[in-house]
């Protein structure tokens, strides 16, 4: 093989990327389909499997033809995928037994609070790192058990699998061969034992789940099997690595240390620092995570997880019909009037962290006579920093840390309005990569470390830019104390309406 390449695939909430890089780590081409988002009157919000599968070998196939690549010069694949995002399949037929239901959907908000009345959310926290909510795995797959015929039957059969989309896409690329998942994926489950690095039986048993249903858990780098890619490839290549796509994208920009922090700007956002290789366990509304597991090393993290951001542009777009495209959001926003003092807490399934309040609603507040169409989509675009500082602070307390910079990657990190408020909002400097594929990138250099094509130091070559805080400080003051006085009155109205049903 004369110049090998690396294969990444990227599947996220809104869609399958497939990206190709070069023997030095170069992103050489990428090429993405899109999936349905089936959303019901409930609100309730899923994926059809089937589709995202197919998908992926259409991605890896348009790569291959439109780069005009040799198939045979491809060494390996790396994956990177949505989170939390659960579902289950038939190990004999390989059929899935209902759709994915998505990270957004808070259908198992029940099941949860059954936990929670039962006494068990602390033990689900100390255990697990994560505060009990129906945002992670374990509800949604007790949910598919407690109301799907189908997954009922599998599981007296035991052919029931349940999985996240790592596992789902691994199954699938290697018929059926390979039932794996990484430290990562395994971590944002709510089932997974931060300190054992196992399945917690008890955990499990109390979201009505056997271990025999999951996938083997192993090093974010390791081999989960090999593949074809559906056929279109003419030899078998390695899966060298998988993880979440926070994840993939914390160690595609190089925060392998203690201290270094992160933030993915996507469909939802996810704040990461790394903590290091001892987890710090809190209650203050963030998660602790696993980071990856390496060479027989475990990095933490602590998380913030955002249920809307980017999202609230593309509602900006598609439902108000303010914007003709999202691309425009920054470029209004910064002709708003300074004055406006228009808020918006995008509270559409809840609000995550670090209020963990499902029962929250979206609201709009502190409008005029003289709000107009820029002052709303400032208000949009200004929500997305403000939620990601409110975790960043937090994190520097808990973890008792002086951050340096925030380091950004995904799509929106192109809005230039928007990274300008993110730097004023938190007063850090905000290094932002040029490539907005980190999650890609991080799948691709894992694997092909992995391999022994790119050496340790490939992150080096990353290129980013930076922005400096320029708002004063009395300014940034009041402006985060509106934000505050906002999302007080939605958890207030939150609490009102729990209290109504009482």
């Amino acid at each position: 093989m004369n110049a090998p390449y690396i294969l990444a695939i990227d599947q996220s909430t809104s869609g399958t990327k497939a990206l190709l890089f070069s023997q030095t780590g170069t992103l050489l081409a990428r090429t993405d389909r899109s999936h349905r988002q089936i959303i019901n009157e409930l609100g309730w919000v899923e994926h059809d499997p089937v589709e995202i599968y197919q998908n992926t070998v259409a991605v890896a196939q348009d790569l291959i033809t439109e780069s005009g690549i040799d198939p045979c010069e491809i060494a390996g694949l790396g994956i990177s995928n949505q989170r939390e995002t659960a579902m289950a399949w038939d190990a004999q037929t390989g059929k899935p037994l209902y759709n994915a239901i998505v990270w957004q959907c808070a259908r198992g908000e029940a099941i949860c609070n059954r936990l929670a009345q039962d006494g068990h959310a602390e033990a689900v926290r100390q255990t697990t790192g994560l505060q009990l909510s129906p945002y992670f795995s374990a509800a949604k797959l007790a949910w598919l058990i407690e109301n799907i015929p189908a997954v009922q039957t599998a599981a007296h059969q035991k052919t029931l699998r349940c999985g996240t989309m790592d596992s789902w896409l691994i199954w699938q690329l290697t018929d059926g061969q390979s039932f794996k998942t990484d430290y990562s994926n395994a971590s944002r489950t709510q089932l997974f034992n931060l300190t054992t690095l196992q399945w917690d039986a008890k955990i499990c048993n109390l979201f009505g789940l056997d271990m025999s249903m999951l996938a083997t858990v192993c090093e974010s780098n390791s081999l989960f099997g090999m593949t074809t890619i559906g056929d279109i490839l003419p030899q078998l290549i390695p899966i060298h690595s998988a993880m979440g796509d926070s994840h993939s994208a914390l160690f595609g920009q190089g925060c392998h240390e203690k201290g270094l922090i992160k933030a993915t700007y996507g469909t939802g956002s996810s704040v990461m620092l790394n903590i290091g290789q001892q987890p710090i366990l809190t209650n203050a509304g963030i998660v602790t995570s696993i980071a990856w597991g390496m060479n027989g090393i475990v990095d933490y993290v602590l998380e913030g997880n955002i249920n809307y951001t980017g999202a609230v542009i593309k509602w900006v777009v598609e439902e108000l019909g303010l914007l003709a495209s999202s691309k425009d959001a920054g470029v209004l926003a910064a002709t708003a009037n300074l004055h406006d003092e228009t808020y918006l807490v995008p509270a559409f399934s809840g609000l995550g962290a670090p209020y963990w309040e499902s029962r929250a609603s979206a609201v709009i507040c502190n409008m005029t006579r003289q709000t107009g169409k820029a002052e709303i989509v400032r208000a949009a675009e200004d929500c997305i920093a403000h939620q990601i500082t409110d975790i960043i602070n937090l994190m520097k307390t808990v973890a008792a840390l002086d951050l340096k910079a925030l380091r950004v990657d995904g799509g929106p990190t192109r809005d230039a309005y928007l990274m300008q408020t993110q730097s004023d909002l938190l007063d850090l400097p905000l290094s932002v990569s040029e490539t907005a594929e980190l999650s890609g990138v991080g799948a691709a250099f894992a694997a092909g470390i992995a391999l022994g094509i790119y050496p340790n130091t490939i992150f080096d070559q990353i290129k980013r830019r930076t922005y400096q805080p320029r708002l004063e400080a009395s300014t940034r003051a009041k402006r985060r104390q509106g934000w505050k006085n906002a999302v007080e009155m939605v958890l207030h109205s939150a609490k009102q309406k729990s209290e109504d049903t009482i």
